[in-house]
Protein backbone atom coordinates (compact mmCIF):
# COMPACT_ATOMS: atom_id res chain seq x y z
CA UNK A 1 0.00 0.00 0.00
CA UNK A 2 1.59 3.39 -1.09
CA UNK A 3 0.61 6.22 1.16
CA UNK A 4 3.05 8.91 0.73
CA UNK A 5 1.99 9.78 -2.30
CA UNK A 6 -0.85 11.62 -0.18
CA UNK A 7 1.34 13.51 1.64
CA UNK A 8 1.25 16.35 0.21
CA UNK A 9 -2.48 16.98 0.17
CA UNK A 10 -2.37 16.15 3.34
CA UNK A 11 -0.42 18.55 4.12
CA UNK A 12 -2.82 21.30 2.82
CA UNK A 13 -5.70 19.88 4.23
CA UNK A 14 -3.93 19.45 7.82
CA UNK A 15 -2.86 22.93 7.42
CA UNK A 16 -6.15 24.63 6.92
CA UNK A 17 -6.98 22.48 9.67
CA UNK A 18 -4.33 23.48 12.35
CA UNK A 19 -2.99 26.82 11.15
CA UNK A 20 0.83 26.34 11.50
CA UNK A 21 3.34 24.18 8.97
CA UNK A 22 5.14 22.36 11.53
CA UNK A 23 1.60 21.22 13.88
CA UNK A 24 0.58 20.08 9.79
CA UNK A 25 4.08 18.39 9.42
CA UNK A 26 3.39 16.81 12.99
CA UNK A 27 -0.34 15.91 11.96
CA UNK A 28 0.44 14.14 8.46
CA UNK A 29 2.95 12.07 9.92
CA UNK A 30 0.69 10.65 12.73
CA UNK A 31 -1.90 9.82 9.79
CA UNK A 32 0.67 8.12 8.20
CA UNK A 33 1.96 6.34 11.14
CA UNK A 34 -1.51 5.10 12.47
CA UNK A 35 -2.40 3.57 8.76
CA UNK A 36 0.94 1.63 8.18
CA UNK A 37 0.17 0.27 12.03
CA UNK A 38 -3.32 -0.07 10.90
CA UNK A 39 -3.40 -1.42 7.29
CA UNK A 40 -3.59 -5.06 7.68
CA UNK A 41 -7.32 -3.17 8.94
CA UNK A 42 -7.86 -1.52 5.94
CA UNK A 43 -11.36 -2.35 4.67
CA UNK A 44 -11.77 -1.12 0.69
CA UNK A 45 -15.54 -1.97 1.28
CA UNK A 46 -15.74 1.41 3.15
CA UNK A 47 -14.24 3.85 0.65
CA UNK A 48 -10.82 4.63 -1.04
CA UNK A 49 -7.69 4.53 0.30
CA UNK A 50 -7.28 8.47 0.26
CA UNK A 51 -10.74 8.67 1.91
CA UNK A 52 -9.74 6.57 4.79
CA UNK A 53 -6.42 8.59 5.02
CA UNK A 54 -8.30 11.89 5.13
CA UNK A 55 -10.61 10.15 8.03
CA UNK A 56 -7.71 9.14 10.23
CA UNK A 57 -6.20 13.14 9.48
CA UNK A 58 -9.40 14.58 10.49
CA UNK A 59 -9.43 12.53 14.02
CA UNK A 60 -6.05 13.78 14.66
CA UNK A 61 -6.57 16.94 13.76
CA UNK A 62 -10.03 17.28 15.59
CA UNK A 63 -7.70 15.44 18.69
CA UNK A 64 -5.25 18.31 18.16
CA UNK A 65 -7.40 21.28 18.04
CA UNK A 66 -9.09 19.56 21.36
CA UNK A 67 -6.83 22.05 23.94
CA UNK A 68 -5.76 24.69 21.29
CA UNK A 69 -6.49 27.80 21.53
CA UNK A 70 -7.49 29.89 17.90
CA UNK A 71 -4.57 30.77 15.66
CA UNK A 72 -5.07 34.50 14.59
CA UNK A 73 -3.47 37.23 12.51
CA UNK A 74 -2.26 40.45 14.10
CA UNK A 75 -5.40 42.03 12.93
CA UNK A 76 -7.54 39.74 14.30
CA UNK A 77 -6.22 40.45 18.05
CA UNK A 78 -5.98 44.08 18.66
CA UNK A 79 -6.77 47.40 17.47
CA UNK A 80 -4.29 48.99 14.97
CA UNK A 81 -0.89 50.75 16.21
CA UNK A 82 0.50 53.60 15.47
CA UNK A 83 3.85 54.46 14.03
CA UNK A 84 6.41 54.84 16.90
CA UNK A 85 4.30 53.17 19.26
CA UNK A 86 6.25 50.05 21.01
CA UNK A 87 6.02 46.96 19.47
CA UNK A 88 5.02 45.41 23.22
CA UNK A 89 5.70 41.59 24.39
CA UNK A 90 6.41 39.08 21.81
CA UNK A 91 2.96 36.72 21.90
CA UNK A 92 3.16 32.83 22.40
CA UNK A 93 3.82 30.53 19.21
CA UNK A 94 0.08 28.98 19.63
CA UNK A 95 -1.25 32.88 19.37
CA UNK A 96 -0.24 33.02 15.44
CA UNK A 97 -1.33 31.34 12.29
CA UNK A 98 2.11 30.41 10.78
CA UNK A 99 3.07 30.16 7.03
CA UNK A 100 3.83 26.77 5.39
CA UNK A 101 5.77 26.43 1.87
CA UNK A 102 3.26 25.97 -1.14
CA UNK A 103 5.59 23.05 -2.22
CA UNK A 104 4.33 21.32 1.03
CA UNK A 105 0.79 22.26 0.99
CA UNK A 106 -0.39 22.38 -2.97
CA UNK A 107 0.15 19.33 -4.92
CA UNK A 108 0.65 20.51 -8.72
CA UNK A 109 -2.87 19.63 -9.97
CA UNK A 110 -3.92 21.59 -6.87
CA UNK A 111 -2.47 25.23 -8.17
CA UNK A 112 -5.38 26.53 -8.58
CA UNK A 113 -6.56 26.47 -5.00
CA UNK A 114 -3.75 29.02 -3.88
CA UNK A 115 -6.26 30.87 -2.56
CA UNK A 116 -7.06 28.68 -0.12
CA UNK A 117 -3.84 28.60 1.91
CA UNK A 118 -3.82 32.49 1.88
CA UNK A 119 -2.97 33.48 5.87
CA UNK A 120 -6.11 35.83 5.51
CA UNK A 121 -7.96 32.78 4.85
CA UNK A 122 -6.56 30.15 7.39
CA UNK A 123 -6.92 32.58 9.79
CA UNK A 124 -10.89 32.94 8.97
CA UNK A 125 -11.10 29.12 9.22
CA UNK A 126 -9.63 29.28 12.80
CA UNK A 127 -12.50 30.64 13.68
CA UNK A 128 -14.76 27.69 12.80
CA UNK A 129 -15.27 24.50 15.19
CA UNK A 130 -13.33 21.94 14.39
CA UNK A 131 -15.79 19.27 12.74
CA UNK A 132 -17.51 22.34 10.62
CA UNK A 133 -13.88 23.56 9.63
CA UNK A 134 -13.16 19.71 8.41
CA UNK A 135 -17.03 20.35 6.74
CA UNK A 136 -16.11 23.36 4.98
CA UNK A 137 -12.78 22.29 3.87
CA UNK A 138 -13.92 19.14 2.34
CA UNK A 139 -16.67 20.45 0.62
CA UNK A 140 -15.55 23.79 -0.63
CA UNK A 141 -11.96 23.09 -0.50
CA UNK A 142 -11.74 20.12 -2.04
CA UNK A 143 -14.76 19.79 -3.60
CA UNK A 144 -15.78 16.70 -2.17
CA UNK A 145 -19.63 15.39 -2.39
CA UNK A 146 -22.09 15.37 0.69
CA UNK A 147 -21.98 11.82 0.74
CA UNK A 148 -18.11 11.50 0.81
CA UNK A 149 -17.87 13.63 3.34
CA UNK A 150 -20.69 11.90 5.43
CA UNK A 151 -18.80 8.59 5.13
CA UNK A 152 -15.47 10.37 6.18
CA UNK A 153 -17.44 11.59 9.27
CA UNK A 154 -19.66 8.85 9.77
CA UNK A 155 -22.18 10.90 10.15
CA UNK A 156 -24.96 11.47 7.86
CA UNK A 157 -25.71 14.03 4.41
CA UNK A 158 -28.25 15.71 6.12
CA UNK A 159 -26.16 16.79 9.03
CA UNK A 160 -23.09 17.34 7.06
CA UNK A 161 -24.89 19.99 4.81
CA UNK A 162 -26.36 21.80 7.89
CA UNK A 163 -22.72 21.65 9.26
CA UNK A 164 -21.75 23.66 5.82
CA UNK A 165 -24.59 25.80 6.13
CA UNK A 166 -23.38 27.11 9.31
CA UNK A 167 -19.61 27.24 8.15
CA UNK A 168 -20.14 29.20 5.84
CA UNK A 169 -22.36 31.81 7.67
CA UNK A 170 -19.81 31.94 10.26
CA UNK A 171 -17.10 32.45 7.33
CA UNK A 172 -18.95 34.74 5.98
CA UNK A 173 -19.15 36.75 9.40
CA UNK A 174 -15.01 36.74 9.73
CA UNK A 175 -14.64 37.17 6.01
CA UNK A 176 -11.23 36.90 5.00
CA UNK A 177 -8.88 40.19 3.99
CA UNK A 178 -8.76 40.29 -0.12
CA UNK A 179 -6.06 39.32 -1.90
CA UNK A 180 -5.23 37.66 -5.34
CA UNK A 181 -3.27 34.71 -5.70
CA UNK A 182 0.44 34.39 -6.72
CA UNK A 183 0.18 34.37 -10.24
CA UNK A 184 3.34 33.68 -11.52
CA UNK A 185 2.55 33.94 -15.48
CA UNK A 186 0.80 37.28 -14.94
CA UNK A 187 3.15 40.18 -16.37
CA UNK A 188 1.53 42.84 -13.98
CA UNK A 189 2.06 41.00 -10.82
CA UNK A 190 5.95 40.48 -11.61
CA UNK A 191 6.03 44.23 -12.62
CA UNK A 192 4.70 45.15 -9.32
CA UNK A 193 6.95 42.92 -7.40
CA UNK A 194 9.97 43.64 -9.13
CA UNK A 195 9.08 47.24 -8.35
CA UNK A 196 8.74 46.53 -4.80
CA UNK A 197 11.90 44.52 -4.15
CA UNK A 198 14.03 47.55 -5.90
CA UNK A 199 12.31 50.24 -3.85
CA UNK A 200 12.51 47.91 -0.65
CA UNK A 201 16.65 46.64 -1.23
CA UNK A 202 17.74 50.53 -2.04
CA UNK A 203 15.79 51.57 1.18
CA UNK A 204 13.70 54.16 -1.18
CA UNK A 205 10.54 54.52 0.97
CA UNK A 206 8.56 56.83 -1.00
CA UNK A 207 8.52 54.24 -4.11
CA UNK A 208 7.83 51.48 -1.42
CA UNK A 209 4.73 53.31 -0.21
CA UNK A 210 3.51 54.51 -3.84
CA UNK A 211 3.20 50.70 -4.38
CA UNK A 212 0.49 50.16 -1.29
CA UNK A 213 -3.50 50.50 -1.16
CA UNK A 214 -4.21 53.36 0.61
CA UNK A 215 -5.28 51.14 3.51
CA UNK A 216 -2.95 48.83 3.22
CA UNK A 217 -1.65 46.81 6.60
CA UNK A 218 1.74 45.56 8.07
CA UNK A 219 2.13 43.18 10.77
CA UNK A 220 5.23 41.37 12.59
CA UNK A 221 4.76 38.53 14.28
CA UNK A 222 5.36 37.60 17.29
CA UNK A 223 3.90 41.17 17.85
CA UNK A 224 0.58 42.26 18.22
CA UNK A 225 1.83 45.55 17.01
CA UNK A 226 -0.16 46.42 13.66
CA UNK A 227 -0.20 49.32 11.25
CA UNK A 228 -2.69 50.08 8.85
CA UNK A 229 -2.61 53.06 5.86
CA UNK A 230 0.13 54.06 3.90
CA UNK A 231 1.04 57.45 5.93
CA UNK A 232 1.50 55.04 9.18
CA UNK A 233 3.57 52.42 7.21
CA UNK A 234 5.38 55.32 5.58
CA UNK A 235 6.46 57.04 8.64
CA UNK A 236 7.50 53.10 10.80
CA UNK A 237 10.06 52.41 7.84
CA UNK A 238 11.69 56.13 8.05
CA UNK A 239 12.52 55.73 11.76
CA UNK A 240 16.00 55.09 11.83
CA UNK A 241 15.53 52.35 14.46
CA UNK A 242 13.80 50.10 12.37
CA UNK A 243 16.04 50.78 8.92
CA UNK A 244 16.71 47.66 6.59
CA UNK A 245 19.31 49.69 4.57
CA UNK A 246 21.21 46.75 2.75
CA UNK A 247 18.79 44.21 3.56
CA UNK A 248 17.87 41.98 0.32
CA UNK A 249 14.68 40.21 -0.72
CA UNK A 250 14.89 36.50 -1.81
CA UNK A 251 11.92 35.41 -3.60
CA UNK A 252 10.50 32.35 -1.77
CA UNK A 253 6.77 30.41 -2.92
CA UNK A 254 4.39 30.26 0.31
CA UNK A 255 0.71 30.24 1.25
CA UNK A 256 0.10 31.08 -2.47
CA UNK A 257 1.13 34.54 -2.26
CA UNK A 258 4.20 36.24 -2.91
CA UNK A 259 6.89 35.59 -0.57
CA UNK A 260 10.63 36.70 0.23
CA UNK A 261 13.48 35.44 2.56
CA UNK A 262 14.64 39.02 4.10
CA UNK A 263 18.51 38.96 5.18
CA UNK A 264 20.30 41.53 6.34
CA UNK A 265 23.98 42.26 6.66
CA UNK A 266 26.16 41.72 9.57
CA UNK A 267 29.51 43.61 10.48
CA UNK A 268 32.17 41.91 7.85
CA UNK A 269 28.88 42.66 5.34
CA UNK A 270 27.73 38.58 5.32
CA UNK A 271 24.30 38.54 4.86
CA UNK A 272 22.06 36.08 6.93
CA UNK A 273 18.23 35.73 7.38
CA UNK A 274 15.99 37.86 9.33
CA UNK A 275 12.47 37.31 8.13
CA UNK A 276 9.98 35.84 5.78
CA UNK A 277 7.81 38.11 4.36
CA UNK A 278 4.39 37.41 3.04
CA UNK A 279 2.48 40.07 0.62
CA UNK A 280 -1.17 40.36 -0.47
CA UNK A 281 -1.82 42.17 -3.61
CA UNK A 282 -5.25 43.14 -5.11
CA UNK A 283 -5.67 45.10 -8.03
CA UNK A 284 -2.33 45.54 -8.91
CA UNK A 285 -1.17 47.30 -5.01
CA UNK A 286 0.39 45.80 -2.04
CA UNK A 287 -2.32 45.14 0.69
CA UNK A 288 -1.00 43.55 3.18
CA UNK A 289 2.56 43.16 4.75
CA UNK A 290 3.29 40.02 7.05
CA UNK A 291 6.79 40.15 8.14
CA UNK A 292 7.36 36.82 10.46
CA UNK A 293 10.60 37.62 12.52
CA UNK A 294 11.52 33.95 13.66
CA UNK A 295 13.00 33.06 10.05
CA UNK A 296 15.72 30.76 11.17
CA UNK A 297 13.01 28.42 12.81
CA UNK A 298 10.47 28.56 9.85
CA UNK A 299 13.45 27.56 7.31
CA UNK A 300 13.74 24.03 7.73
CA UNK A 301 10.01 23.58 6.37
CA UNK A 302 10.79 24.99 2.76
CA UNK A 303 12.30 22.44 0.50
Amino acid sequence: MVLDEFRVELTGYCYRMLGSGFEAEDAVQETLVRAWRAADRYDERRGSVRTWLYRIATNVCVDMLRSAQRRALAMDLTAPARAGDALGPALADGVWVHPIPDARALPEDLVVRRETIRLAFVAALQHLPPRQRAVLILRDVLCWSAEEVAGLLESSTASVNSALQRARATLRAHAPAPGDPWRPSDTAQRELLDRYCTAFERHDIDALVALLHEDATMSMPPFAWWLRGRADIRRALLDPEAACAGARLVPVRANGSPAFWQTRPGPDGTHTLFALVILDVVDDAIAGIVTYLDAPRLRPLFP
